[in-house]
């Protein structure tokens, strides 16, 4: 085995290879947290090399947000692969003939093809790729740390490449979990399935384990007792500078109240139905609500599907309502739009395992945030105890629409204390913080670890959040 000498013995800063499929300027919300990993590194003077793919393959995908790259470390270094999603290829002369003529066909045999080499369909033909990217850098620059961030679950082929070749510790970014199914609950693959097989032989090995939130974490300590000290809660928490440094405006009913939702559109068009449905029934029967506006803003699909499918044809049938789709806003923007707003909207998939980035920026708004999710969500856990949240009522329709009568009263009675004490609320959130501690504390590992050397730091556990207990790193 090649084993080369780490950046430590050589006398030069400590390098990270970090696979980040999502980094700036991708317009996903995953975006947010590689960019402050990635800086934190390089706040401890690390030199970070950032592995994704190209930006044109995010403009089938999801989009662009050039404004995303303001903040990001000029010292970074961002090595692009040209891989993407043949699915989303939307030129028709680029078809094959399968494609053009049995499309359905098509799909089917490209996700066996992709499985076949990695047990991840859309993205398991990337492996070898990215296999080879990270051996390369590693040759020119070696590396003594390489953390996977996932999706896509494939970068964890790259991960164990580098470190089966020459023993790189790595530590993996799970966000929500590969064998748990966050969306509806339960596990999403057996232990002794091919991706059973990878999952433990990567969490075995790995310096650390990072998700977003506890009931996961707990998920993972469960099923590998064995790792369950290496496993952290490193929640995703929100950026100062994404919410309004001024007052909130001054709400008028009889010009019309502006309620607002941003984020992804990724929830069902029977979870969008209820609250459309709710919404107009909110509206005839609160006076305050009258004129209300609902504006909603944010990603919808992806690739031939952005913004054409069951969701916007929801909303545009909803417009005599007052109900409008204003589509993505740019980070730079986000501010000004939470400005223009008078309450808050949180629509959500999933349940207990399921976190929302936006669920701590909506939080330091400081405005009234009506919930739409499960009762026994994540985001419950972090709003409890906040003045203005009007509670979680699932999809109850009836009490869906009290819930938007009530956050109408908020508005125009919270006074200026619970305002503040809102904010307050969220500032143990804010991302440079959660993400400071951890980065700190995995650096400390990995440099332990290229050099045998004991201690671990000060574990992540005893950090704990005075808002639900979770881990504040």
């Amino acid at each position: 085995m090649n084993v080369l000498p780490s950046s430590s013995d050589r006398k030069v800063p400590p390098h990270l290879i970090y696979l980040a499929i999502g980094f700036p300027p991708a317009a996903k919300s995953c975006a947010y947290r590689m960019r402050e990993t990635a800086n934190q590194f390089r706040q401890l003077g690390w030199d970070v090399t950032v592995v994704t793919i190209a930006a044109e393959s995010w403009e089938r995908d999801s989009g662009l947000d050039v404004t995303l790259l303001e903040q990001v470390d000029p010292g970074i270094k961002v090595v692009e692969l040209p891989l993407a999603r043949e699915d989303l290829e939307t030129d028709i002369r680029k078809f094959s003939e399968e494609r053009a003529l049995r499309p359905v066909k098509w799909l089917s045999n490209l996700r066996k093809r992709e499985t076949k080499i990695f047990p991840e369909p859309v993205f398991g033909g990337w492996r070898s790729t990215l296999e080879q990217a990270v051996l390369d850098i590693h040759e020119q620059h070696p590396a003594d740390l390489l953390l996977a961030s996932c999706v896509p679950y494939v970068n964890l082929a790259a991960a164990w490449k580098l470190y089966e070749t020459h023993r790189v510790p790595y530590a993996v970014d799970f966000r929500d979990g590969w064998s748990i199914d966050v969306v509806n609950g339960g596990e999403a693959f057996a232990e002794d399935s091919e991706a059973g097989v990878w999952e433990r032989r990567i969490l075995d090995n790995c310096l650390s384990l990072w998700v977003v939130n506890d009931p996961i974490a707990d998920h993972y300590r469960h099923r590998y007792p064995h790792v369950a000290d290496r496993v952290h809660v490193v929640r995703n928490g929100y950026d100062k500078d994404s919410v309004p440094s001024i007052k909130p405006r001054q709400p008028d009913p009889e010009a019309g109240l502006t309620f607002g939702y941003l984020g992804t559109v990724n929830y069902s068009t029977r979870q969008l139905q209820v609250v459309l449905d709710a919404w107009r029934e909110a509206r005839e029967r609160e006076p305050l609500l009258r004129n209300a506006k609902f504006d909603i803003r944010g990603h919808i699909g992806a690739g031939a599907n952005r913004e054409a499918n069951g969701l916007t044809e929801l909303i545009r049938a909803a417009e005599a309502d007052g109900v409008s789709f204003g589509g993505p806003v740019r980070k730079a923007e986000v501010p000004k739009v939470y400005a223009g707003w008078d309450a808050l909207v949180l629509i959500l998939i999933g349940g207990r395992y399921v976190t929302s980035g936006k669920v701590y920026e909506y939080m330091a708004t400081g405005l009234p945030i009506v919930s739409v999710h499960e009762v026994d969500h994540d985001a419950s856990r972090v709003l409890t105890g906040h003045p203005l949240w009007t509670g979680a009522c699932g999809l109850d329709e009836l009490q869906l629409v009290d819930s938007f009568r009530r956050a109408a009263r908020m508005v125009l009675e919270a006074t200026e204390a619970e305002r503040s004490g809102v904010r307050a609320h969220a500032d143990p959130f804010t991302r440079e913080s959660l993400m400071r501690t951890g980065v700190r504390q995995l650096a400390e590992r990995a440099l332990a670890a290229r050099h045998d050397l004991p201690g671990d730091g000060v574990p992540l556990d005893e950090i704990k959040s005075d808002h639900g207990g979770g881990v504040l790193a």
